[in-house]
């Protein structure tokens, strides 16, 4: 019932209506999302309107577990894009409860490779030529296949490789027919958005539609590998004065939307201890640069790879004659562009105006800092949360970063947790950006720490916290002189605003507001109506009754009608429509 549903809503030119299998796959996520709707529906909405909220909350954790399971087992067979959907739900700690994130963590981006003769054909079609005759061999076992393509060694034309200096290449080439599963997908994430939007519940604390839009844009990013070359050249562009790192280079007339070729950098995995160690390199080492190199791009450069897991990082080592000449020992080298992250001029300040009140342990400060980053919904009750914050960060608040160094670890785990509960129930929903910064630290503290096992992420992040404190605007300092402006107008001004308070509470005039009280009296608004319709329903129906044998047509009618104040009244409440 609930796939006929489904299917029944999509529009007309909507791409699940290309083919079957198509038809079938859309089909199938709204089914998914509609069973374990109804079934969020009833615990979380229905059970407490009755009085059953205990019961409802007595298996919450298991039923989230489930959920998440079911849908780590649908990506997985499904593959495509709800790969991508189960690793991006993963890390929206900000408004998934722990259930859901840690089962979905684990969710891994590989699956069957693609028979090379199907990708021959997408390959050649794209190119406009034979492979042989684009490069001079290409192997047919792929080094690396994942939901959206897959990747092959090869080997140019000595002619090509006379024109770009590459010779050994890796060719990327998309699985055929993953442009119009994207378009499946989105359309069916988009419906699911729809739906969710309508529920006041999770409205009020996510707007689902933006969060399906930013993954949307995301993902059709990853699909151009004309944008991934593109954003090659500006990581290369950001670094070209810099030894330390190196990226592959782009062969662009081998290069299309669908088909991209680099030159083979593959080297030492960067967390591959043992071969480090005997290439003579300190992993200790390694470390450090890389967490220097990956604070650069948040906090210098404006632009970061967003994906910095161990499968995208190589150290290389640099032959005798390169050191003879003053090159660095080894050099970093990325990989895989098709995730990048931009911290533009507002996050970059809204960070600094955060990590200013964090050290003041200014509640006020902290909650517009996050309204500034765009972290926070409409419906945020300030207040509130102003409070909570300023509890939230006493703990750290005013230490420094060598004092965070002491601190027990446990603690850190501890805040962590009771971190995430008051985002799971304030309004928070961090902007994408600004989730892409996170997931690119929680990668670069993993690497470090597999590297190294006393590596410190603060010694680190202590000099560029520093730098994004005293940029833009004089720093501290500024924001002290600003602070004291501040201050003063609001001085010069408080006379004037005394003495019209005052008249208007002589007038009568004087009008409180508060979100909670607001909430209660929409709450009993909408119960008034309830029990407008329970007397319509009973009327209806009685009048039905009794006009039922003299005049059987129009008693059946108001029997008939008074189902729909009948359904309002026991249903009412439990989802609220957003017009």
């Amino acid at each position: 019932m609930a796939e006929d549903a489904a299917a029944a809503g999509a529009p007309a030119g909507d791409p699940a209506r290309r083919s079957p299998a198509l038809r079938a796959r859309y089909r199938r996520i709204l089914r998914f999302a509609a069973r374990h709707l109804v079934v969020l529906w009833w615990f979380e909405l229905a059970l407490p309107r009755v009085g059953l909220a205990s019961l409802g909350a007595r298996g919450r954790t298991a039923r989230l577990t489930r959920l998440a399971r079911g849908f780590h087992a649908l990506a997985v067979e499904l593959g495509g894009l709800m790969i991508k959907v189960g690793q991006f739900l993963s890390s929206r700690l900000d408004v998934l409860p722990p259930e859901i994130t840690k089962e979905l963590e684990g969710l891994q981006d590989e699956v069957p490779a693609v028979p090379f003769g199907e990708l021959r054909a997408l390959a050649e079609a794209e190119l406009g030529m034979p492979l042989e005759r684009a490069y001079a061999w290409i192997e047919e076992t792929p080094i690396a296949a994942a939901s959206l393509g897959q990747a092959h060694r090869a080997l140019l034309h000595e002619r090509d490789a006379a024109e770009t200096g590459i010779a050994q290449a890796v060719v990327k080439v998309q699985r055929p027919g993953i442009g119009d599963v994207v378009d499946v997908d989105l359309a069916a994430l988009r419906r699911v958005g729809g739906w969710l939007r309508r529920v006041r519940l999770v409205a009020d604390r996510v707007d689902v539609p933006a969060l399906v839009e930013e993954f949307a844009g995301t993902s059709l990013e990853e699909i151009d590998y004309l944008h991934e070359a593109a954003s090659a050249e500006r990581f290369a562009a950001d670094f070209a004065g810099d030894a330390r790192v190196e990226s592959p280079e782009v062969v662009w007339e081998r290069t299309t939307r669908r088909v991209l070729t680099l030159a083979d950098v593959a080297a030492i995995k960067i967390t591959d201890v043992a071969a480090l160690r005997a290439a003579g390199i300190d992993p200790a080492e390694v470390a450090h640069a890389f967490a220097a190199v990956m604070f650069d791009q948040l906090f210098v450069h404006g632009r970061f790879h967003a994906d910095p897991h161990p499968g995208n990082l190589f150290v290389t080592p640099s032959d005798s004659e390169a050191v003879a000449a003053g090159a660095p020992p080894w050099r970093l080298t990325f990989i895989d562009f098709g995730m990048m992250g931009e911290v533009p001029a507002g996050t970059r300040a809204g960070l600094r105006s955060l990590l200013i009140a964090a050290a003041a342990r200014d509640g006020a400060g902290l909650v517009a800092a996050m309204r500034e980053l765009g972290g926070l919904l409409p419906t945020a009750d300030t207040n509130e949360l102003e409070r909570a914050m300023t509890l939230a960060f006493a703990r750290f608040g005013g230490m420094g970063f060598a004092e965070l160094r002491e601190v027990d670890p446990r603690q850190f785990r501890q805040f962590a947790a009771e971190f995430g509960d008051l985002m799971r129930t304030m309004p928070f929903q961090l902007p994408e950006d600004l989730l892409l910064v996170i997931r690119a630290m929680g990668l670069t503290s993993g690497v470090c720490s597999a590297l190294d096992p006393a590596f410190n992420l603060w010694d680190a992040v202590e000099p560029y916290a520093g730098r994004l404190l005293r940029d833009e605007r004089g720093g501290i300092a500024r924001a002290a002189i600003d602070e004291v402006v501040e201050t003063a107008s609001v001085l010069a001004r408080l006379p004037r605003r005394i003495d019209r308070a005052l008249a208007r509470l002589e007038d009568g005039r004087i009008a409180t507001r508060s979100p909670e009280v607001e909430r209660r009296l929409g709450r009993v608004e909408r119960m008034l109506g309830r029990v407008v319709s329970a007397v319509l329903f009973v009327g209806l129906l009685v009048g039905g009754a009794v006009l039922r044998e003299p005049d059987p047509v129009l008693g059946g009618w108001l029997m008939a009608a008074s189902a729909l104040p009948g359904l309002h009244a026991m249903l009412g409440g439990l989802l609220d429509r957003r017009g």
